[in-house]
């Protein structure tokens, strides 16, 4: 096999996946992608083969290579390859994994010459590779043959820079030594996204085709046009040994042989050839992991961490202890009890963060939702002034009534109490529910024991269920004792007391001005009125100690006032459908307000009070100012008293449904839960574990001593492997200096300039001077550029001498 430069690692990272295959995952160390670049011919497909050791792509003139090949390695212990587009097929014969190249890139291309970007995944297992994506590219192409479309060069360019513009992407730019280096599209495209240098590798093919007398000397050594790693020669098998045969083992030991045997090359066989290039690139690999490892060991720290309690609660399983089931019933029915209890109560323990569950839950229905609920069921304003209408003419039958009756008030406050049944059977269900759902959530964690799950859901519902109707009874009663008496001796009702007055109630307050005194007795005045259902007062000031009038409301009406010329204030005007005097002398009283807001509020307030507008098409209630009043006055009345049951109901619920289920469905837990669990049947079969928990526990048992494994591994791969620092950046060339015409050839340089790619001594370390006739051998002291002059100090006979040339 031709792979041996990188069998230091493999044993280590086979030992990694060997370790995560036991748990059904992938040891993602992120190994980076390979990709070879080089023109038509130029020798890829073969430096790629030897990645393999096997012979399996397609061979030919021209363009060969039409599609990319993404060729994933995968270490394994039997050697067979398969496609992407035919999952399950595996390939042991290689020709026909050149074969299956051929046909697929036929289908997607046609048998012309064209091209596609759609790449061929082919994997290749094998015992004698590491991990690794290599990915063959097109050959760069300038003239377009066959029915190869005008712009075939820009297509294949911007194919290859969809691949080599990745960061974790090692560029092998291949030449083939019989070329120009001066005009290698690889090397180009290489330095465009890579201009540092720092994951592009040289690769000069066909050194063994050179003309003779000629050779790649100057560019192997790196003077030509210098890369920061380097180039590395390669010798590939020709087209004859293909076509006879001739396997890889062979054909890398003629390689070696070769660069051993040339004078050009022997001196730096070792450094030269396909282990070469392997053990280079090993390198490059052993960086990456290094470098990832940091990384990689954190992760599966934490993931150690976060099942190290899990494992060990496992370790001590006993499937064989007699009295395991036993301990274990009354483990999860204490953990279910205490659950429970933590989730009604509160707890700081696993806290719900996206939405309100168990205690708070059931404190929003209680203070929120319940009290919305009573606030939904109020009567609308216009239909129980007319339901109260209604209730004093049918209690007052054809007499007429002189004072507001109390069987009226009684009938009105007794219907709205009824309304308060249906909110608070609301609120029960929705307690019940949440207690449900609690119970469902707090035995999540019996999942691990099917059978007792089912059985404690079932007999907890079932007593929250039997604890459901006596509840809601009880609610009714609630409300049925307030309708039994109606106390209007309660210290906050502003109603009745032994039937007689107790106070008016007040409709509205604030401050108007009357318009119509004559100026003789000060003009108009400001004075702080208080309207009830019976009469309007007004004041000095808002103290109300100091009162001026109080107008009966009987017989009054209300009109429109036209605003004056001068008056900033909007008006309207009260008077007496029985043309007496208002105020005074006055036939009406004109009153003012700063905006017309105020003076449309102020009407409404009358019109409560049964004073209404001068013209009214209202048919819906009755235009008698007296029965009027009196349904103003009950519709206070009823408001208030109203009031107090609501408060009473609002603070009698939440203590009911406590007492009567909540505290009630814990005592339960607590005291009775356990006996029905064993009243239910076969304790045994109770606590029988599913067989997702018998997975689940072998899973983690498994998945924790995989990841000690692995760390173990890790830190040997820390200790026996040795990063390779980076080449130092080559300052011989600029980027984008060309070298010197012919340097492909080792050309000396042009006549009458001193040129600084002069040949290497094989005796000396230190470059020299090319030799002219009477001239003495001069060393080389200093070699380099500044911005596109090219600088060389030479050292001859004890003389310094300093070359400058542009």
């Amino acid at each position: 096999m031709g792979n041996r430069g990188m069998e230091d690692l493999i044993p280590l990272v086979n030992k990694l996946q060997d370790a995560f295959s036991g748990i059904g995952q992938s040891c993602n160390l992120d190994l980076p992608q390979i990709a070879v670049v080089g023109g038509q011919s130029a020798g890829k497909s073969s430096v790629l083969e030897n990645f393999v050791g096997r012979d399996f792509l397609p061979r030919g003139s021209g363009i060969v290579t039409r599609r990319p090949l993404v060729l994933q390695l995968i270490s394994a212990n039997a050697e067979w390859a398969e496609f992407l587009h035919c999952k399950g097929k595996k390939f042991t014969d290689f020709d026909e994994v050149r074969q299956e190249i051929e046909a697929e890139t036929d289908r997607i291309t046609g048998a012309n010459k064209g091209i596609s970007p759609v790449p061929i995944n082919l994997r290749v297992y094998s015992p004698h590779v590491l991990n690794l994506t290599l990915i063959d590219l097109p050959g760069i192409t300038k003239v377009p043959v066959g029915d190869q479309p005008v712009d075939i060069e820009q297509q294949i360019r911007d194919m290859i820079m969809q691949f080599i513009c990745r960061e974790s992407c090692l560029i092998l730019a291949v030449t083939p030594a019989n070329s120009d280096l001066a005009n290698s599209d690889a090397l180009k495209l290489a330095k465009d996204v890579d201009p540092q240098g720092q994951r592009t590798i040289g690769v000069i093919t066909k050194l063994d085709l050179m003309d003779e007398g000629t050779d790649a000397r100057e560019v192997l050594e790196n003077k030509l046009l210098p890369l920061r790693r380097g180039y590395i020669g390669v010798v590939n098998r020709s087209q004859k040994d293909i076509d006879g045969k001739k396997d890889i083992k062979m054909a890398m030991a003629a390689e070696r042989k070769f660069f051993l045997t040339h004078p050009a090359y022997r001196h730096m066989a070792e450094k030269m050839g396909t282990p070469c290039l392997q053990k280079v690139l090993n390198q490059q690999l052993t960086n990456h992991i290094r470098d990832t490892l940091p990384a990689f060991r954190s992760k599966l720290q934490t993931q150690l961490l976060s099942l190290d309690k899990e494992a060990e609660e496992y370790r001590g399983y006993r499937p064989d202890d007699p009295g395991r089931k036993t301990k274990q019933l009354l483990q999860m029915v204490q953990q279910f009890s205490v659950d429970f209890e933590k989730r009604i109560e509160g707890s700081g323990d696993q806290v719900d963060t996206v939405e309100l569950s168990g205690g708070a839950k059931i404190n929003r229905i209680f203070h929120e939702r319940f009290p919305f609920e009573l606030v939904k069921m109020e009567c609308d304003d216009k239909e129980m002034r007319r339901e109260i209408s209604y209730a004093i003419k049918n209690i007052h039958g054809i007499r007429t009534g002189l004072f507001t009756p109390d069987m009226a008030f009684e009938a009105i406050v007794k219907k709205q109490i009824v309304k308060i049944k249906e909110p608070c059977i609301k609120c029960v269900d929705m307690v019940i529910q949440e207690l449900i759902n609690t119970v469902r959530q707090c035995t999540n964690k019996l999942d691990c024991f099917p059978r007792l799950r089912e059985e404690t859901e079932r007999i907890v519902t079932s007593h929250i269920r039997d604890r459901e109707s006596r509840a809601k009874d009880q609610v009714l009663l609630l409300i049925d004792v307030q309708l039994s008496y109606i106390n209007t001796n309660h210290e906050d009702f502003i109603g009745f007391a032994n039937h007689v007055w107790l106070r008016i109630v007040v409709i509205r307050k604030g401050w108007l001005t009357i318009n119509n005194i004559s100026i003789i007795k000060g003009g108009a005045k400001e004075y702080w009125f208080v309207l009830t259902a019976e009469s309007l007062s007004w004041f000095k000031d808002d103290e109300e100690k100091e009162k001026k009038y109080m107008l009966p409301l009987d017989n009054l009406k209300v009109r429109d006032v036209e605003k004056g010329f001068m008056s900033s204030k909007h008006a309207f005007a009260i008077f007496n459908t029985e043309q007496r005097n208002v105020y005074k002398d006055n036939r009406f009283l004109e009153l003012a307000c700063d905006t017309q807001d105020e003076v449309d509020s102020w009407r409404a307030s009358l019109l409560r009070a049964g004073v209404y507008p001068e013209r009214s098409s209202n048919d819906n209630f009755s235009m008698d100012p007296q029965l009027e009043r009196k349904v103003e006055t009950i519709r206070n009345l009823v408001d208030s008293y109203m009031a107090i049951v609501n408060k009473c109901i609002r603070d009698l619920m939440p203590k009911t449904i406590m007492h009567l289920m909540i505290s009630n469905v814990k005592d339960f837990i607590n005291a009775e839960l356990l006996a029905q669990l064993y009243s239910a049947g076969d304790q045994g079969a109770l606590m029988d574990e599913s067989q997702e928990q018998v997975q689940r526990r072998d899973e983690v048992l498994r998945t924790h001593q995989s990841l000690k494994e692995a760390l173990a591994i890790i830190g040997d791969i820390s200790t026996t492997t040795i990063s390779t620092p980076m080449p130092p950046p080559n300052m011989s060339y600029t980027r984008g200096q060309r070298p010197s015409p012919g340097g492909g050839r080792g050309a000396p340089p042009p006549p009458n300039r001193p040129g600084p790619l002069g040949p290497f001594n094989n005796s000396a370390d230190s470059p020299q001077v090319p030799s002219r006739p009477n001239r003495p051998r001069a060393y080389v002291l200093l070699y380099g550029s500044v911005g596109q002059s090219m600088i060389v100090c030479t050292k001859s006979k004890g003389l310094i001498h300093t070359w400058i040339t542009n």
